[in-house]
């Protein structure tokens, strides 16, 4: 990569990760790591665009079918795609299929944006990530035959232990913290070549030591919470990215849209975005 790059426009393709649950908001949006992306990514360049398509619980299928082509035809410098995790972690999951789609997504993705940015995305230690870890690691490595065929560059999260640290996850076990999302922000933005402002690598300091009982509280309360709903979408089909679209994808038109720093001359990371009025391109 380009070291010290300038990117100008930006748009982020995928799942519940790039959405940016559960960095809630205290309107009660999300953040996340591609909205903290942009706004570092906003004060470096004047005229700064972003959009941000990822809907939570959707599977490769679905993003290639209704992400893709949106995020293809705004013609961005920097293109995210992370999608697959959602289809390895369901009980019944054709890996063939989702290679195909995948590389799908990549095949019409890489030539729309000047940098294409795949990952391999993080997963919280425990039970459950070993028992999929398998199915992760494959994707994984198709993730970087991708990037070898078609010049993308990744953002490696599962090579990092750090992140696998429980206490950037939420409660639900699924999400990363604000702090989680930080860090991944920070990935993508060294791995497009930018200055580093942190190691996002780096350990949390030394966990204090929770009691037995106050564990099984914490399992008894994700099972009733989270697990069982989880698992009762699964079973009846129904995802909670249903009727859900992108932030800045347009229904009406089927067309996704941008956004750009509400006050452009304000220093530092942005805060407040609006709709970009493309009319002033015209």
């Amino acid at each position: 990569m380009e070291m010290n790059a300038s990117y100008t426009s930006f748009v982020a393709v995928g799942d519940s990760f790039t959405e940016g649950m559960s960095d809630l908001l205290p309107d009660g949006t999300y953040r996340g790591w591609a909205d903290v992306l942009a706004s570092r990514l906003a004060a470096r360049s004047p005229g700064f665009r972003y959009a941000n398509l990822a809907v939570r619980g959707k599977l490769i299928g679905q993003i290639v079918d209704e992400q893709v082509e949106a995020a293809a035809a705004l013609q961005a410098d920097v293109v995210t795609l992370v999608g697959g995790l959602n289809d390895t972690l369901r009980p019944q999951c054709d890996m063939g299929m989702v290679r195909g789609r995948l590389e799908e997504a990549v095949e019409r993705l890489a030539p729309s944006c000047k940098t294409l940015v795949l990952m391999r995305s993080p997963g919280r230690n425990g039970p459950v990530m070993d028992r999929f870890r398998p199915r992760m690691e494959e994707l994984f490595a198709l993730v970087d035959d991708l990037a070898g065929r078609y010049g993308a560059v990744v953002a490696d999260l599962y090579g990092a232990p750090s992140l696998g640290d429980p206490r950037l996850w939420d409660i639900d076990r699924l999400h990363l913290t604000a702090e989680g999302h930080r860090r991944v922000a920070e990935a993508v933005w060294q791995t497009l070549g930018l200055p580093a402002e942190s190691d996002w690598r780096t350990p949390m300091g030394a966990a204090a030591r929770v009691r037995w009982g106050t564990r099984r509280v914490e399992d008894v309360r994700f099972a009733r919470q989270h697990l069982a709903p989880w698992i009762g979408r699964r079973l009846t089909g129904r995802s909670s990215g249903d009727g859900r679209f992108g932030a800045q994808f347009d229904a009406a038109s089927g067309r996704a849209f941008w956004i750009t720093p509400a006050r452009p001359a304000d220093p530092g990371p942005v805060t407040s975005w609006v709709r970009y009025d493309e009319s002033r391109d015209a």
